[in-house]
């Protein structure tokens, strides 16, 4: 298993147990590899193998701006203004927060570690 899939899937692991979360169901549609809340997707591990996150618009181009990530493109040539793929490992589980709380609706667990 990758690198990626396998910090993914422990935080499939980590965050399953947040109410309204749910793990990736498999299907090859898009989203479905992803974990969602209340049935929206807010992270996932895309066809490339890149850890992606759904964040507001200006906060992507914020964290694109500093390097922490790219602009997500579907593939279709297509960019997607609130996506991140998340080009530091060490960041992977703070944007997974960020973007939880985000898509959910909720303020971000502040008992987190980063």
């Amino acid at each position: 298993m990758d690198d990626v899939r396998r910090r993914f899937e422990a935080l499939v692991t980590e965050l399953s147990d947040r109410p309204g979360v749910a793990p990736p169901t498999g299907s090859r549609a898009f989203g479905g590899s992803g974990m969602k809340v209340d049935g929206s997707v807010f992270a996932m591990v895309d066809v490339w193998e890149r850890f992606v996150v759904k964040l507001p618009a200006e906060r992507v181009a914020a964290l694109v701006a500093e390097g922490a990530g790219r602009p997500f493109d579907n593939g279709k040539g297509r960019v997607m203004r609130q996506w991140l793929v998340v080009d530091d490992p060490a960041r992977e589980r703070e944007l997974t927060e960020e973007a939880l709380a985000f898509v959910g609706g909720r303020e971000p667990d502040s008992g987190s570690t980063s």
